[in-house]
């Protein structure tokens, strides 16, 4: 017999754990939360990283994490905290995103940083706490009322939970919005082997923040004018020595200088602004991993824990059936032009849902021409345990007709 040693120079660690983590090297300063399964041991891991490494020379944090009364106030601070200047954030799972929805509206309207761990779990209503999903995407992509649009993260592994992190205050501060990272209660709360974390080596990503230097040279600025032609207004943060350097956060109708105003142009110029730094954002966030791509005819599209299934399933498809397929996997949304590109390059698309509704595949719908949403085909799993390869065979290998 043969000594197998697959597990050398790998590390047991869950998700929740890498993401807490992955917050700490990012620079969190603020963390504000309301226990709920299966996210409550993210912020319980962060706050003892943080006690243990966050603490000045005098004995006193250089931190705050408060638990909040309920998720609503927990956003709402993350959301005063990033006006203020901290990379702020905290962790729920479905139910507190629901009560997150008026707040995450005005995260993206008045446009402001933060960071939201969503932690899926078998919904709807309370559904079932202790098993796994992949539920809330449509959801969280068009949270709150009227019309917004958030960008989401679907880490697969702990170590994307670690690095992901990094990425989503990156990218909240840098499009000056809320960002979503959906994990899952198998990839949070389960042990996973991983190979071990990456020290990050980028320096932080702060955004457009004008210091009193940049006010003296420019003179002055509005708020909510787009410059550049990105959409990406720029921002001044509370304390900044110059008297050109205030703004209100209007969550009411505002102009380019942050005025209230019930003009019919100054809103819709506004919301049209905010739907091209969407379109800014397909630049930013992170590519989708092409895991296979050989010209086969069948596509498939998978995401978060589903990765783990899929690879098993380009296997058994081949040698069982003959059937070859390619492999995209998603790591984040809004889409970018490589999502267009594999879809248009195959006859037919798989696209593999942990829900009922084919969630996913519901957006690709949105952000497709009519002649590629015709390619795309379901793959669903939705009974709370974690998706396996054979199910998702079994489903292609029947709309093949095998």
């Amino acid at each position: 017999m043969e000594r197998m040693n697959e597990n050398a120079g790998k590390i047991i660690i869950d998700g929740n754990s890498a993401a807490a983590m992955g917050a700490m090297f990012a620079g969190v300063t603020v963390v504000t939360w309301y226990p709920i399964t299966p996210s409550s041991s993210l912020v319980e891991s962060l706050i003892d990283y943080m006690k243990a490494y966050r603490v000045g020379p005098d004995g006193k944090a250089t931190f705050a994490i408060v638990q909040a009364e309920d998720e609503l106030a927990a956003i709402g601070m993350v959301l005063g905290a990033g006006w203020a200047g901290a990379r702020s954030m905290t962790a729920t799972a479905g139910p507190g995103i629901s009560l997150m929805s008026e707040f995450a509206g005005l995260g993206y309207y008045v446009e402001l940083p933060g960071v939201i761990w969503d932690i899926q779990r078998v919904g709807p209503s309370t559904g079932l706490p202790t098993r796994t999903a992949q539920g809330d995407i449509s959801f969280v992509a068009r949270l709150s009322h009227g019309d917004t649009k958030h960008p989401m993260l679907l880490p697969s592994t702990p170590a994307e939970c670690f690095s992901m992190a990094g990425d989503a205050f990156d990218l909240a501060e840098q499009l000056q919005t809320p960002v979503f990272v959906l994990s899952d209660l198998d990839l949070g709360m389960n042990n996973w082997m991983s190979e071990p974390f990456e020290y990050p080596d980028k320096p932080l990503q702060r955004g457009k923040v004008l210091s009193a230097q940049d006010l003296d040279r420019l003179g002055g600025f509005a708020r909510y004018k787009d410059v550049d032609g990105d959409a990406i207004p720029y921002r001044t943060l509370p304390g900044t020595d110059h008297s050109a350097a205030a703004w209100f956060a209007r969550g009411s109708g505002h102009n380019e200088k942050a005025q209230y105003s019930e003009r019919a142009d100054d809103y819709a110029n506004n919301m049209d602004r905010l739907a091209r730094k969407f379109e800014t954002a397909r630049t930013l966030v992170p590519r989708p991993e092409l895991v296979r791509n050989e010209g086969n005819e069948i596509g498939i599209i998978a995401y978060g824990t589903s990765h783990h299934a899929l690879v098993e399933t380009l296997d058994q498809l081949q040698s069982e059936y003959g059937v070859k397929a390619d492999y995209l996997r998603l790591r984040a949304y809004p889409f970018t032009r490589e999502i267009h590109e594999f879809i248009a390059a195959h006859k037919r698309v798989y696209v593999v849902d942990q829900n009922r509704d084919g969630q996913m595949m519901e957006l690709l719908k949105l952000d497709l021409a009519v002649a590629d949403i015709a390619k795309l085909r379901s793959v669903r799993h939705y009974n709370g345990l974690p998706i396996d390869a054979r199910s998702i065979t079994d489903e292609i290998i029947s709309q093949e007709g095998k």
